[in-house]
């Protein structure tokens, strides 16, 4: 009889998946935070206040 044998069931491929997916996600969206943190502390205390932002607003803007 020939056949191949899986250690894990297909629906834990499908599971792992999703993990991984969720993962990329969450480390996308913290990157995206991140780079957009970044960019804004360049900024002069000018030019934020002319998009309507203060210094002590980046640290809570996500």
């Amino acid at each position: 009889m020939a056949g191949t044998f899986t250690a894990r069931p297909v629906a834990f491929g499908r599971a792992m998946a999703g993990r991984i997916w969720r993962l990329r996600s969450t480390v996308g969206r913290w990157n995206d935070v991140r780079v957009t943190r970044k960019a804004l502390s360049t900024l002069s205390d000018w030019q934020l206040d002319d998009i309507g932002l203060m210094r002590c607003d980046i640290e809570n803007f996500a």
